[in-house]
């Protein structure tokens, strides 16, 4: 093999590509689907808080991959779950009904969540941690770029070449997918440097983690869905301008999200939290009152902006945690992390037919929590040294 297939066969660029062809499939349902669904369909907020709900189902069975890990390689079960995510956006646009996007949301879903489990535990396990919040910025910013291609290029099909939702679903599935067999060919298998544990457990060692994955969770979710569904129903967004929207989200991205990842590699996870979630009262909180359609698009351009670092999370996990708990622990950690995830579309979506100002000062709320609760993460997290003011637990698994 040559210097330069060396160079470009390495594990960082295998994660960095999976980065960029993930939104490839995944930013393009999310770019289409309040408009699709509501012109489509007839979306109101109790359907589009529904199909919310279902499309986190597979996230809440997201434990369930450690178990497969028995029979499939984590390397190839990133690289599958990656592939079913593309047909799933590819058959998108062929079921405009509710019923029908129930269940290609909930099939595009399952490739959607079991990537990102696996492909959380792989880039834990395969970059040190004194390069993982760059690394974690520079995929931030690989993902970013694949979902400027997307918004950039669908809005530039809806206006100017009038194409339908179905046929931008199958281009860009049809794209990833074609990119994913590129990797089946190109790259070798890797191994991680400790046989993961391949079995369901919890750490008491680990509840502020857990604890701050759920919020995580619950706050992520009142933003993808209501922020955006705020937009077009009250506002009167178009698909075009809200692809525009999101393409000013990743532009940020792409050119600051490595550079952030360095930020929390020098001022630690919990100066980081902090300011992340002091942005998100701010923004949550001004959700609720603004009528202005401007004031309401520069606000969910911030709000994105404050979910950078939210990288923290995880870098605070990989320095507390046993190196061979990062597959299970990745796993059950996305379960955690849907559990509101699940519940709070269909409970907010009726919620949201009462008061739109609710929802958001709802998610002002576990803001706050989030906040106080970061104030427990220590200033040189290790093993031994999870939290502050609480005495170190055993690492003996409770579950």
């Amino acid at each position: 093999m040559s210097a330069w297939a060396k160079k470009w066969q390495s594990p960082e660029i295998f994660l960095l590509l999976m980065a960029f062809i993930m939104p490839l499939a995944f930013s393009t349902w999310s770019a289409l689907i309040n408009n699709f669904s509501k012109e489509a369909a007839g979306f109101t907020g109790h359907e589009i808080g529904m199909l919310h709900s279902l499309r986190e189902v597979p996230g809440f069975l997201a434990f369930t991959a450690v178990l497969l890990l028995a029979f499939i390689r984590e390397q190839k079960f990133a690289l599958l779950s990656l592939a079913v995510l593309c047909v799933g956006v590819m058959i998108t646009g062929h079921f405009p009904t509710v019923l029908g996007l129930y269940i290609t949301t909930v099939f595009m879903s399952l490739g959607f969540h079991y990537f990102e489990t696996i492909n959380q535990s792989l880039t834990l396990q395969w970059v040190d941690k004194d390069q993982a919040p760059h690394f974690l910025g520079k995929a931030m910013a690989a993902k970013a770029a694949a979902s400027i291609l997307v918004f950039g290029s669908t809005w530039f099909l809806l206006e100017y070449f009038e194409f339908s939702y179905k046929s931008i679903y199958l281009l860009f599935g049809g794209l990833g997918l074609a990119l994913v067999i590129f990797l089946v060919v190109w790259f070798p298998q890797y191994e991680g440097k400790v046989e993961q544990t391949k079995t369901l457990f919890l750490r008491k060692s680990y509840w502020l983690y857990y604890v701050l994955t759920f919020l995580s969770g619950a706050r992520r979710q009142i933003f993808m869905v209501f922020a955006g569904f705020l937009l077009v129903e009250k506002f009167g967004y178009s698909a075009a301008q809200i692809s525009l929207l999101y393409l000013a989200n990743y532009l940020f991205n792409l050119f600051f999200a490595a550079k952030i990842g360095k930020i929390i590699g020098v001022i630690g996870e919990r100066r980081a939290l902090s300011i992340e979630y002091v942005g998100l009262i701010l923004v949550f909180t001004s959700y609720a009152f603004t009528n202005d359609p401007r004031i309401a698009g520069a606000l969910y351009v911030i709000d994105h902006f404050f979910f950078a670092f939210a990288i923290a999370i995880k870098t605070y996990f990989q320095k507390i945690a046993q190196p061979e708990d990062i597959a299970t622990t990745a796993s059950v950690s996305f379960t955690i992390n849907h559990i509101a995830a699940v519940v709070l579309p269909a409970v907010l979506g009726l919620v949201w037919l009462y008061s739109h100002a609710l929802v958001f000062l709802i998610g002002a709320g576990i803001a706050v929590l989030s906040l106080l609760l970061s104030q427990l993460i220590p200033n040189q997290p290790q093993p031994g040294n999870e939290s502050r003011y609480f005495r170190s637990y055993s690492t003996a698994p409770t579950l």
